[in-house]
C-alpha cells in the first residue's frame, strides 16, 4: 500500500491497534552501491515492508568541516559528521531514479529523506510523501520548502522540545498537508531506558489530529519495541535496514535485517489475535456461558397456585435459562397461574400479567 493510499483509510481518531505503516530506512546502507542498495530494496520487500528510504545530501552542504560526531564512536569511530558523510554521498539525481524504478518493480514504495534543497527538489519528482530529519526540526526555512510541494510530511521529533514540535507543526500548517509525527529519540543506538515510547501517547494527546508513529534507533534484538510502539498506537514505524547487521560502521549496527521484520510481523499477528477489536459486544463464543454461568430467579419453597409472589419466595441460581434476576421487581406482587416446586427456575409463562 502506498502512503497516500495508507493515509485515506488510517484516521488519527481510530483507536483500534493495526499493522503499521513499515519504512526500512536503508539510509546510506548501500555504502555506494547500486547493487546492494538494490539488494536492500528487494529484501525490505521481501520481509513484508511498505516503503524502503535513503538519505540524500551531500556533505558540504549539510555538515561543516568543524562537525563533532554525536553516535557510538565503539561502532562508527569516524569523529567528524562531514568526514563520514563523504564516504556515502556518492548517490544523487540519476541513482535515485535508478532505485525508484527498481522500487517501482518490485511493488514497494520509494523515499528519501532530503538535507538540502537541491535533493528536496528533485526528489518532489520521484516521491509521493516527504520525510523530514529530526534535525531538521528547527529548520524553519528548509521546512517550509518542503511543505510548498503540497504533499504528505511525515516529521521525526527526536530531541525536541514540546514547543519545537509545536512550532514546526505550525510551520507546515498554512500548507493545508497531511502531517505524520514520529517519536524518536537521537541517540545511537538507544538504550531500552531511554526508549520512552510513552512518548507515543504523549504526542496523541498534544496532536489529537495528527497520525503518530515512531522511528527505532534501539537494538533489534527480539523486535519487542516495536511491538510496543504499535500496541501503544503508533500507525507508522521507521526502523533502519540492513543487509547485514555486523558490517561495521554507520547505521548497520542497530538496524534490523529482514529476518528481524518478519520475526516482528510475526509476533505482531500473534498480538493482533489476542487483540481482536475495539467493539465492545458479547462474542459468539461466550453464549455457552452466558446461557449458564449467569443467573435465573429461582423458588426458595414452593409457591402455590394462586399465591402472590413475595420476596421471600425468591432467590437467583445458575444457569440463565429462565427469568433473569434483573426483572425481578416485575415478578414481585405476581399471581402464580401453577405451582412452582422448590429450587425450580421461573419461567414467565408461570405468573399473571394484566
Amino acid at each position: 500500500m502506498k502512503y497516500s493510499e495508507f493515509l485515506k483509510t488510517t484516521s488519527p481518531y481510530n483507536y483500534a491497534i493495526e499493522k503499521p505503516f513499515m519504512i526500512a530506512e536503508a539510509g546510506v546502507n548501500h555504502e555506494g552501491d547500486m547493487e546492494l542498495a538494490k539488494r536492500l530494496i528487494h529484501e525490505a520487500q521481501e520481509a513484508g515492508a511498505d516503503a524502503i528510504k535513503f538519505q540524500t545530501y551531500k556533505a558540504d552542504t549539510i555538515a561543516s568541516k568543524d562537525s563533532p560526531s554525536y553516535w557510538d564512536l565503539n561502532q562508527e569511530s569516524t569523529t567528524s559528521q562531514h568526514a563520514l558523510f563523504q564516504k556515502y554521498d556518492k548517490f544523487w539525481k540519476s541513482e535515485y531514479e535508478k532505485l525508484k524504478e527498481e522500487c517501482d518493480k518490485h511493488g514497494i514504495e520509494f523515499m528519501s529523506t532530503p538535507f538540502d534543497t537541491s535533493s528536496a527538489t528533485f526528489l518532489n519528482d520521484l516521491m509521493s510523501v516527504f520525510k523530514i530529519s529530526s534535525s531538521d526540526i528547527t529548520n524553519k526555512p528548509f521546512v517550509e520548502f518542503m511543505a510548498r510541494f503540497n504533499k504528505p510530511i511525515i516529521l521525526s521529533t527526536g530531541a525536541s522540545e514540546l514547543y519545537e514540535i509545536q512550532e514546526a507543526v505550525g510551520w507546515i500548517k498554512p500548507y493545508d498537508v497531511d502531517v505524520t509525527l514520529l517519536h524518536c529519540v537521537l541517540n545511537y543506538p538507544t538504550p531500552d531506558d531511554q526508549a520512552n515510547l510513552g512518548m507515543i501517547s504523549g504526542l496523541k494527546h498534544h496532536f489529537p489530529d495528527l497520525l503518530i508513529g515512531y522511528s527505532d534507533h534501539t537494538l533489534p534484538k527480539e523486535m519487542d519495541t516495536l511491538i510496543s510502539a504499535t500496541l501503544l498506537g503508533a500507525k507508522v514505524i521507521e526502523k533502519h535496514f540492513t543487509h547485514d547487521k555486523s558490517l561495521p560502521g554507520n547505521d548497520h549496527y542497530h538496524a534490523m535485517n529482514k529476518e528481524d521484520l518478519k520475526h516482528f510481523y510475526g509476533k505482531l499477528e500473534n498480538q493482533l489475535t489476542l487483540l481482536g477489536d475495539n467493539e465492545v459486544r458479547r462474542l459468539p463464543s461466550e453464549k455457552l456461558a452466558v446461557e449458564n454461568a449467569r443467573r435465573s430467579l429461582v423458588a426458595t419453597q414452593t409457591i402455590k397456585k394462586g399465591d402472590i409472589v413475595t420476596v421471600k419466595h425468591l432467590t437467583w441460581k445458575r444457569p440463565a435459562h429462565g427469568i433473569s434476576p434483573k426483572f425481578i421487581d416485575q415478578i414481585i406482587g405476581k399471581e402464580a397461574l401453577q405451582d412452582i416446586q422448590e429450587d425450580q427456575v421461573l419461567k414467565w409463562n408461570y405468573f399473571k400479567f394484566d
